[in-house]
């Protein structure tokens, strides 16, 4: 079974279109939750994704990843995201309840310019696999996160990536006095 790909224009010689396989069919996809980490001190993002073949990210799976994301970041987190579904309910509120050191922003709605994790989405989507063609979902999935771990270990690249958003990258960082520059 062939996977279609998200088709983006490409080049070619003259006379030599590019063939692009696939069925035609209904578009099977790689769900993925991340999260773009600062470091309070050297102002140097960090990448934390988690991938789901052909399913989605619930509520219950929201909460799984910011339990996961919690081990590998120590003190206060400020999480910033949009008002999606699986971002609501229940679940997230009770977790949010024993989670003290969380605090949370929501974006305002339909604002998906302002999350930087949106632009790791589009440059994931529209440049790095853009017409590719796996031959199974494991091919895709494995795709995705070996793309997604280079731009974990490239900070300069991450940081592009977020200035493709217009949330502003932060320039300060906290102190007891309050907030400086981050080059004092």
């Amino acid at each position: 079974m062939f996977f279609n790909p998200l088709v983006r224009q490409s080049w070619s010689l003259r006379g030599k279109t590019p063939e692009i396989g696939g069925d035609g069919g209904h578009r099977k996809k790689v769900s993925v939750i991340g999260a773009i980490s600062l470091s309070p001190l050297t102002r140097r993002p960090g990448l934390y994704f988690s991938t789901l073949p052909d399913g989605f990210f619930t509520a219950e799976a929201v909460v799984k990843f910011l339990r996961e994301l919690f081990k590998h970041l120590r003190g206060k987190v400020l999480v910033v995201w949009d008002g999606g579904g699986n971002h609501k309910g229940p679940l997230i509120r009770e977790f949010l309840r024993r989670n003290k050191r969380l605090r949370l922003e929501r974006l305002p709605a339909y604002a998906p310019e302002l999350n930087p994790v949106e632009a790791v989405w589009s440059w994931l989507k529209y440049g790095q696999v853009a017409n590719y063609v796996p031959e199974g979902m494991t091919d895709l999935d494995d795709a995705i996160a070996d793309r997604l771990i280079d731009l974990k270990c490239e900070p300069n690249l991450l940081r592009k990536v977020w200035d493709g958003s217009d949330l502003p990258f932060p320039h300060t960082r906290r102190a007891k006095q309050g907030y400086l520059p981050a080059d004092q």
